[in-house]
């Protein structure tokens, strides 16, 4: 057992947290609303969009959709804040809410944004980075995966205090090792709201390491299928062919009675 494991947890692991650089994204206040002037707009390369919150009434927008179909390939993207400038002078930071997609075309339908207050906490999912762990003793060991059970993680932070990921070192971690959301350290400011939920056991995994059976990702159990399968496959073809002889047999029978009458 490594120094700071304590029966199958880890606790010696850290989150590096890197903060959020912002984003500047264009937009343009629209009057017509409805879903024939969205239409429109998306046939002009346009994305309607409406922002609100911070104690105000909603704003409808427009945005160009290149540039935001651009800045999205960023996943920090829905995880900052974010500057939308309207003219030369007016400013909003604010966060993604919601974005709606075309079902299989690369277009993006409708985006919600939601402003924010450099005093009030902001609530919001972050990604989570693993690094480390091909170095890991569980990395190099036969037998072993080590299985990502959170990829983002909902933290509580004022706007300047907001990192765009978290990452986690999972380069200690040793078969049978579990990085429980307890025991990661967190930058000053922010916390975890769901590990201060009243009530029952709120603390999980965020990643874990653990042993596999050596016929698991090689392809043997499909190869045994597969074989059985065909086996039953050929019992019945078998049985099939039988019953077909057996009939020719009956046949025969009765056409050789017909002949001794």
């Amino acid at each position: 057992m490594v120094p700071g494991q304590v029966a199958g947890r880890v606790n010696f692991y850290y989150e590096r947290f890197i903060m959020s650089e912002q984003t500047s994204i264009t937009a343009e206040i629209r009057e017509d609303v409805g879903k024939g002037a969205s239409r429109r707009l998306r046939r002009e390369g346009k994305v309607p969009a409406v922002i609100y919150g911070g104690h105000r009434d909603p704003v409808s927008l427009t945005l160009p959709h290149a540039e935001l179909l651009h800045e999205i390939e960023n996943e920090s993207f829905f995880s900052s804040i974010l500057e939308i400038r309207v003219g030369e002078d007016r400013t909003q930071q604010a966060v993604v809410r919601d974005m709606q997609r075309h079902p299989f075309k690369p277009v993006i339908m409708h985006i919600d944004f939601m402003r924010v207050s450099a005093e009030e906490v902001l609530r919001i999912s972050v990604p989570v980075h693993f690094i480390g762990e091909e170095l890991s003793p569980a990395g190099k060991a036969s037998g072993v995966v080590i299985q990502h059970q959170m990829t983002e993680i909902e933290i509580a932070a004022l706007p300047r205090n907001l990192p765009e990921f978290l990452s986690v070192d999972l380069s200690r971690m040793d078969a049978g090792d579990a990085v429980m959301l307890s025991s990661i350290i967190l930058p000053e400011g922010v916390t975890i709201p769901q590990l201060e939920m009243d009530g029952g056991v709120h603390d999980t995994p965020v990643a874990n390491a653990v042993h596999v059976k050596e016929s698991q990702g090689t392809g043997a159990a499909a190869a045994e299928e597969e074989a059985a399968a065909l086996a039953a496959g050929e019992l019945g073809e078998i049985g099939l062919v039988d019953e077909e002889e057996a009939g020719e047999d009956e046949g025969e029978e009765e056409k050789g009675g017909e002949e001794d009458s």
